[in-house]
């Protein structure tokens, strides 16, 4: 299973892109139980919670959903944690969805 994170928005408004891919996680049985529990719980279309909070993207084998501070639940923010701690950091997208590249 390939989860990812997408984290927008907060005080600066940076974008925090992170990737895991369970295949070969020991722990991958608990961690597709929490990818079920935090898709179930989101939204399909973007909501925002307060101002300066965070917006999360969270894509599980294609499926998008999206979430907020300060609504998120225990799976949600559990999940968010562990991708953005544990997963691979991608490059950020731009607003077209094209790969960003950074000027040199």
């Amino acid at each position: 299973m390939r989860i990812q994170v997408t984290r927008s928005g907060g005080f600066t408004g940076q974008v925090l892109r992170a990737e895991l891919d369970t295949a070969t996680r020991i722990d991958a049985p608990h961690v597709h139980a929490l990818a079920r529990e935090a898709v179930a719980g989101a939204s399909r279309a973007p909501g925002y919670g307060v101002p300066d909070g965070y917006h999360y993207e969270i894509t599980v084998d294609g499926r998008t959903v999206h979430c907020a501070d300060p609504r998120l639940t225990d799976s949600q923010q559990e999940l968010i944690s562990l991708i953005l701690h544990q997963g691979v950091v991608l490059p950020p997208l731009s607003p077209g969805g094209d790969w960003f590249a950074a000027p040199a």
